[in-house]
């Protein structure tokens, strides 16, 4: 998994999301903006981000391990049952 570059600061923090009120947008693939990374932080159960790649990547995200959206590259979630997670937004200085 990729990690957010160290000159990156956070800018906002989505509120909690979980199966039943995950955005739309983001069951579907999407990018974010240039220079723009995210985390995804899951609270509670297991949700599934599947990166478009290069090269394609599928993994199962949990309390212990944190997703890294980086910028313009495709990307989607799926929740794998009950789950309770949050997104930060980043951008680099």
């Amino acid at each position: 998994m990729k990690s957010i570059p160290e000159n990156a600061v956070a800018y906002r923090r989505t509120a909690e999301f979980n199966e039943e009120n995950v955005p739309e947008i983001w069951l579907r693939p999407h990018s974010t903006k240039r220079g723009r990374w995210a985390k995804i932080i899951v609270l509670e159960g297991r949700l599934g981000y599947v990166v478009n790649g290069p090269p394609p990547e599928e993994v199962a995200l949990d309390p212990e391990h944190h997703g890294v959206v980086e910028p313009g590259v495709g990307h989607f979630i799926k929740p794998l049952g009950k789950v309770r997670f949050y997104l930060e937004f980043y951008r680099e200085r």
